[in-house]
């Protein structure tokens, strides 16, 4: 079952315990509590596995510093994110509860097919400071169809659809995510004011259940590029 290895099925890694050594709740069927580190997941009787060795490749590309090179801001989004507006006369909740993982009921279970079967999580969150958007990207695993984050007018910020491989070799792995598509707009035409709501939506597929599963966006955001000094200096005269 490589699906449910992957999504870390607890029955398939036959854990009932988690890192820790605390009982997993009994409603938790798969995710991150069940394949940590040492966890092995079931093969089919007489399954012989070859040693292998793998490893992760980096590109690294830099620029060298200028004057014009502005910092950015980096934040993770998460639709499990349990933050809350405060009443007006607190302000902003600045404590954030983020459950990393969540899990997708099927369709066929609930007996529910909304839109065709898509399991649709939203999640409203505030972004202290603003800025210009440079870079936006979702993560998300087997199942996703795509997500996107809006702006607090409904505005689409970015929106990241997946891509899926259908071959064997590494990096396009048949029926798994191998990329995700990016947003670089212009530097200026996509803006995120102080303290802006923004509405992050994450979409799957509910043609089957899928557990462990995330619903990640990630910004760059930076402040707008510096004006120019147009202040005009007088000549000066001859003594």
């Amino acid at each position: 079952d490589r699906l449910g290895c992957t999504e870390c099925r607890c029955d398939l890694y036959n854990v009932t315990e988690d890192e820790d050594g605390r009982p997993l709740r009994p409603d938790y069927i798969g995710g991150l509590k069940c394949c940590y580190d040492q966890t092995q997941c079931k093969v089919r009787v007489g399954f012989e596995r070859a040693k292998r060795g793998l490893y992760m490749r980096y590109t690294v590309k830099w620029v060298d510093w200028d004057n014009s090179i502005l910092p950015v801001r980096i934040y993770i989004l998460d639709v499990t994110d349990t933050w809350k507006r405060l009443d007006e006369s607190t302000g902003l909740s600045t404590k954030h509860d983020c459950l990393v993982e969540y899990e997708v009921e099927s369709c066929a279970a609930t007996g529910v097919a909304n839109d065709g079967c898509i399991d649709r999580k939203r999640v409203s969150l505030s972004l202290p400071t603003g800025g210009n958007v440079i870079y936006g990207v979702a993560h998300q695993h087997t199942g996703g169809i795509g997500s996107t984050l809006y702006g607090e007018d409904g505005r689409v910020i970015c929106s990241s659809i997946p891509t899926y491989g259908d071959g064997k070799e590494a990096g396009n792995e048949a029926g798994y995510i191998v990329g995700m598509s990016t947003c670089y707009p212009q530097p200026g035409s996509v803006k995120i004011s102080d303290g802006e709501i923004l509405v992050l939506e994450s979409n799957y597929s509910s043609a089957q259940r899928h557990t462990g599963v995330m619903g990640l966006f990630y910004i760059l955001v930076a402040d707008p590029s510096p004006k120019p000094n147009s202040s005009l200096q007088a000549p000066v005269g001859n003594a």
